[in-house]
């Protein structure tokens, strides 16, 4: 048996939703909070991509491709919801959310304040530990793209903290 059949009999094509919702939950409802920004639709979110995932019942070649499936269902949730007639006529309440340090709390504030499609390359690169070709991929985008948003995400929160640091 080579490399490519060892591989493939570690992935099981045949786990329960249960497992597969456990394996990927954190994952599934940070990126949906990191995008929509509030515990509320973060929680819709999740609820409709595992929902999705219990009623399709897709076939995987790998985990691999399992968990780019779930991050391009997450995101294309995420945009559906922020282009919903409700989301588009409704005030957001404010959050607050407590952190252990300071530092936590301080960069929790700073990237909710990016923009939603830099928030979620920031959040997959840093959080999730995705290079940049692979956020490419599951978000649909070339990886070129995915680069210029990382720098202007970082320029961006840089000069946020300045401002910050200055008032």
């Amino acid at each position: 048996m080579d490399e490519g059949d060892e591989s493939m009999n570690s992935f099981n094509r045949n786990e329960s939703a249960e497992i597969v919702i456990q394996r990927y939950s954190d994952m599934v409802y940070r990126l949906a909070f990191a995008r929509t920004g509030n515990k509320y639709d973060a929680d819709e979110v999740y609820q409709e991509v595992f929902l999705r995932y219990v009623r399709k019942n897709p076939a995987f070649n790998s985990e691999e491709h399992r968990k780019a499936w779930l991050i391009r269902v997450t995101v294309n949730c995420c945009h559906k919801l922020s282009g919903s007639f409700w989301n588009r006529n409704t005030e957001p309440l404010r959050e607050e959310i407590p952190f252990e340090g300071d530092l936590e709390n301080t960069l929790y504030y700073e990237l909710k304040r990016l923009p939603p499609k830099y928030r979620e390359v920031i959040h997959l690169f840093y959080y999730e530990d995705m290079t940049t070709e692979e956020i490419a991929a599951a978000l649909g985008v070339r990886s070129s793209t995915v680069r210029s948003q990382l720098t202007r995400a970082r320029s961006m929160l840089k000069d946020i903290i300045k401002e910050e640091d200055y008032v």
